[in-house]
């Protein structure tokens, strides 16, 4: 009989239930929830245009790098929305009915215990920030950090991802980058040492080269100064090494060497030929 009354007690309590004022208020709160989000998002696409507008401007009007511009923009956008998502659940949860107050009070404390409980993303954000802050490095750079080189594609304030030449993304966490080489910064060095028998004397050799050096340099733009030939780099028991230097854009310099090779091996080649028809 007991278990007859209890469920007789909750047919009452289900056909009595006010089920249209509980349509109403979940059909509101659904609503509210779209109307949330919806909102959420057209901000974060104003936000992110005018960032990027902004930073358009930045570039023309200051005359800085593409890479400078779009490193502080990736970051500048990361940040803007992270603030924005954070307000999103903040707002969702008031929706829900539970006091934000305590949450965003208790927030400075949570990040403090994650600052002495986490100190190597501690130690990733003070690498990252200076990194910036120094201008150490920016999208497009190619650098080497560690055994690992490529071209960096974003710069965060915890971890830096670069593009290897096989096309691996490398994620290297900012605390480890204990040394950076920036191949990007200034122009660069190609350096070819070239070997050349004895079938032409070194004075020889070096007139022919560097006539095809000079030959070089009038029409190839990438290089800024040189090529010239340095001299003898070494000698050995029937050959004689001879070095190239020349100064180049940035990033240049492996195809400017790869040039150097071609046009010194077709120099000297002709050179030989020219020798031996006159023997």
């Amino acid at each position: 009989m007991e278990q007859i009354t209890q469920v007789d007690q909750i047919t009452d309590k289900i056909t009595n239930f006010d089920w249209t004022n509980f349509s109403i208020d979940a059909g509101l709160f659904i609503i509210k929830i779209i109307i949330i989000y919806v909102v959420y998002k057209i901000i974060r696409a104003i936000g992110m245009k005018l960032i990027h507008g902004s930073f358009e401007r930045y570039q023309r009007k200051n005359s800085v790098s593409a890479g400078r511009s779009k490193t502080l923009q990736n970051l500048v956008d990361s940040i803007f929305s992270y603030v924005l998502i954070f307000f999103l659940v903040i707002t969702l949860l008031k929706q829900i009915g539970i006091d934000t107050t305590g949450i965003i009070a208790g927030a400075g404390i949570v990040g403090l215990a994650v600052g002495f409980g986490a100190q190597g993303l501690v130690s990733d954000i003070v690498t990252g920030f200076f990194l910036l802050l120094e201008r150490q490095v920016d999208v497009d750079d190619y650098v080497t950090i560690g055994s690992f080189s490529g071209v960096v594609e974003q710069v965060g304030l915890r971890t830096t991802q670069i593009r290897s030449t096989d096309g691996t993304l490398i994620y290297l966490p900012n605390r480890q980058i204990t040394t950076l080489s920036n191949h990007t910064r200034g122009n660069m060095q190609a350096l070819v040492d070239f070997t050349v028998g004895n079938q032409l004397s070194i004075d020889q050799a070096m007139t022919v080269i560097q006539r095809e050096c000079d030959k070089m340099a009038k029409h190839e733009e990438n290089i800024v100064e040189g090529p010239n030939v340095l001299g003898v780099q070494s000698i050995g028991s029937s050959e004689v090494v001879l070095r190239v230097i020349a100064r180049t854009k940035n990033g240049t310099q492996a195809e400017i060497e790869r040039k150097l090779r071609k046009t010194i091996k077709e120099a000297i080649d002709a050179e030989l030929n020219k020798v031996e028809r006159e023997n």
